[in-house]
């Protein structure tokens, strides 16, 4: 089993950057490949990027991909997200999660385990 907590969201203007980690519990961390999502206000849950389990291969969705930049240290259990360039529908609670499949999935459905969230609010 994995427990997920996410730090480092907070209240950043338009065009500012931010840094999420996701620290895991346990020693099984690069068993599992890992993913961020976000969930703004009354929309679903929405996949933003994973990697795999030694970080050799990195997944973004379209509207980050170029300012945000998934990262891991398997040595120190935790995931990254690095946000640049951050706009205002970047505003959102972000997830991490974790997936103990090798197969590549944007589905919130195939991650097994999950953070409790950090919000992340972008001023215009």
């Amino acid at each position: 089993q994995v427990q997920l907590a996410e730090s480092g969201g907070g209240l950043v203007q338009a065009g500012g950057s931010l840094r999420l980690s996701c620290a895991a519990s346990g020693r099984t961390f690069s068993s599992y490949a890992m993913g961020w999502f976000r969930q703004a206000p009354g929309k679903e849950r929405e996949f933003v990027a994973r990697i795999s389990r030694i970080g050799i291969s990195t997944y973004y969705s379209d509207s980050v991909k170029g300012r945000f930049t998934i990262s891991r240290d398997n040595a120190k259990n935790t995931v990254y997200l690095q946000m640049n360039s951050l706009k205002p529908e970047d505003t959102a609670v972000y997830y991490c999660a974790a997936d103990p499949r090798n197969i590549v999935s944007r589905t919130v459905n195939n991650y097994e385990y999950w953070g409790q969230g950090t919000q992340v609010t972008v001023s215009s």
